[in-house]
């Protein structure tokens, strides 16, 4: 007599994968257990960005400083001094400051593959991939919800603008490297930026609850990475200015949760830096972009039109489009991935 393979315990795990239902946030749940995995991930991937940045700033400085020599220009060592700072900003720098945050995308793939045994690709959404069509389509409601905030800023006292200036700046050589990064890079930078804070420190505070605290573990998920998000554009910036980036961390977050993937959060990111770096290239304020001051309280109903809208928008989209926000029976762990 033959004895059928007990197919239950041929693979054990710590939680069923196939058809476990998990939301996105805490899908850290269908990996190995072990409480220290999601705090060491954090570790992981703020020590390893750092020297990625590092090593990034050093190839690309003494590639262009070997650029000046060759070239001959005058005071090389100043104009050297000058290309990675962010007080005054250049397209090398612009494309340092983008590239280094894109690699955080390569850096938390392989946080949640070597710490959680999770296909890269539970980063992306529950599917686990990126669901380009729902991308593509946030892309316009991110306009649409873009043409309504400047709707109300019309209505608006003209302070709610003041960190815009009101004379055009001239089309340079400059500017059309400005343009090819913002239009080339500056995706990838916002894609990184999603990846790290909506994507893996979203898993990592609501896999620290069990799966019947999910409610708790929902506002972790969604005000922890908005807060850290906010802080980590400048201990000194205005208060409106912070509140307009924690508003805007919250909204990405609510949105990952309730779509299960990050592609709504990505578009809204994108076009918001897309229209932000072209607006200051246009009135030429491109070394005050990264460091915005002056920031009023009547750009608060400014920031919430923009997210409420958005969000209704893609909220709506979502469930027309019938995307799943939690884990079917797509195979999340990675092959080989007990850890």
């Amino acid at each position: 007599m033959v004895t059928p393979y007990p197919a239950a315990e041929a693979v054990p795990s710590p939680e069923p994968v196939a058809g476990s239902g998990l939301a996105y946030h805490q899908l850290h749940r269908a990996g190995p257990r072990g409480g220290w995995r999601a705090p060491l991930g954090v570790l992981f991937l703020g020590s390893t960005w750092l020297t990625a940045g590092l090593i990034l700033s050093l190839l690309i400085g003494v590639g262009h400083l070997v650029y000046l020599f060759a070239t001959g220009v005058d005071d090389p060592m100043e104009r050297f001094e000058d290309v990675l700072t962010l007080e005054k900003l250049t397209p090398l720098g612009l494309a340092y400051l983008a590239l280094s945050l894109a690699v955080l995308i390569p850096l938390a793939f392989a946080a949640q593959r070597m710490l959680h045994g999770l296909r890269p690709g539970t980063l992306s959404s529950v599917a686990p991939r990126l669901r380009w069509r729902y991308l593509f389509a946030c892309t316009g409601l991110a306009v649409v919800a873009l043409l309504a905030t400047l709707l109300v800023s019309a209505l608006l006292p003209a302070e709610t603008a003041g960190e815009v200036g009101s004379t055009l700046a001239p089309f340079t050589t400059t500017s059309l490297w400005f343009l090819v990064v913002i239009a080339f890079l500056v995706p990838i930078q916002a894609a990184g930026e999603e990846y790290a804070f909506r994507g893996y420190l979203t898993q990592a505070f609501g896999g620290l609850f069990p799966q019947r605290r999910e409610q708790l573990a929902t506002w972790v998920a969604v005000l922890g990475p908005a807060f850290i998000f906010a802080l980590m554009h400048g201990l000194s910036q205005d208060w409106p200015i912070f509140f307009d980036r924690f508003a805007f961390g919250v909204v990405a977050g609510i949105l990952v949760v309730r779509t299960g993937g990050l592609e709504a959060a990505i578009a809204m990111h994108v076009l918001n830096n897309w229209f932000a770096f072209t607006l200051a290239l246009v009135f030429g304020e491109m070394d005050t972009v990264l460091t915005p001051t002056g920031g009023s309280w009547w750009s608060i109903p400014v920031t919430l039109t923009q997210s409420l809208v958005y969000l209704a928008l893609a909220l709506w989209l979502a469930k027309r489009m019938g995307l799943e926000s939690r884990s079917g029976r797509g195979v999340l762990v990675a092959r080989g991935g007990r850890v």
